[in-house]
């Protein structure tokens, strides 16, 4: 990065960019034409020495740098445009709501949940992914809201508790069958030649449960890895072996018959999903509907 001190213009349509996605959608955010928006950025990549966004077929890639960069200036611009106070070029329209979570957990409750709001003019731009990742976007501003299976660390951000996720060790009927007693009599060993399927290689929610239900490491491979609890679900309700799913996911299921719980204890993992946002008054009243109303509606269940 330069040691020169970088033009505030410049840095307000960086910040739109990389909130956007792309020079055009920046380019309405803040009344500019596009030519104008890809000029500037060619400017601060000049200033700054490195490239800030990777150019894609429809839109733009933020780099490394970038995220970086945004982490570091996004506060300070925000808390400008705050005292500054609405930009004339906006319309009266309220901007969408960026929100953003497990996509299992978006698809299954959040979204069905947010659906009045959305009948009532809210608007949603919705993003998926991990945690982890999901949290520094917020940090740096690309996200309003974002449901973490974690609580955040340190004071960046406020976190609240949104929801309970009770985790299930469950196989198709034909399985079940095969395993259960043996498991009872003989212990999860039993598991160890049956395939595991799951959503990463770590196997994270199969490696809690084991040591939470069983009080030992899990020490089996994955057979399938999915990324995305849904497809996971489906094959093992398809036959593919078993695996550890949040009962929220998998409830119909359960009452069908399509999959039945392997082992039930008596006290089964629990994690809590918890709803994040900037600290502060968010400029968009429309972050406040959602958020008060996904406390409500999904804290609630």
């Amino acid at each position: 990065m330069s040691d020169n001190p970088l033009d505030l213009n410049l840095l307000r349509t960086f910040l739109a960019v990389y909130r956007s996605g792309s020079f055009t959608g920046a380019a309405q955010l803040l009344g500019l034409s596009q030519p104008t928006v890809t000029t500037q950025m060619r400017t601060l990549e000049r200033q700054t020495g490195r490239e800030l966004f990777e150019r894609l077929p429809r839109g733009v890639a933020p780099t490394a740098v970038a995220d970086e960069l945004a982490v570091r200036v996004a506060p300070g611009l925000d808390l400008l445009a705050a005292v500054a106070g609405p930009d004339p070029a906006e319309g009266r329209t309220a901007e969408p709501v960026h929100l953003a979570g497990p996509a299992e957990l978006l698809c299954t409750g959040v979204l069905p949940a947010l659906a009045p709001l959305v009948a009532d003019g809210v608007r949603l731009r919705v993003a998926t992914g991990l945690t982890d990742a999901l949290l520094e976007e917020l940090r740096a501003g690309r996200h309003d809201l974002v449901i973490a299976t974690l609580r955040p660390r340190g004071r960046t951000l406020s976190a609240v508790p949104l929801l309970d996720e009770e985790f299930v060790l469950v196989a198709a009927p034909a399985w079940a069958e095969r395993l259960k007693e043996p498991l009872a009599a003989e212990g999860p060993s039993v598991l160890h030649s049956v395939p595991l399927v799951t959503y990463a290689e770590d196997l994270p929610i199969a490696r809690r449960y084991w040591r939470h239900v069983f009080g030992r490491r899990l020490s089996c491979p994955a057979a399938v890895t999915v990324p995305d609890l849904r497809g996971v679900k489906a094959a093992v309700v398809a036959g593919a072996g078993f695996t550890v799913l949040p009962r929220y996911l998998c409830a119909g299921e359960l009452a069908s018959g399509a999959l039945v719980p392997l082992h039930e204890p008596d006290d089964p993992p629990i994690n809590t999903g918890y709803l994040v946002e900037r600290p502060g008054v968010p400029d968009n009243p429309d972050v406040i509907r959602v958020r008060d109303h996904l406390l409500r509606a999904v804290g609630g269940r």
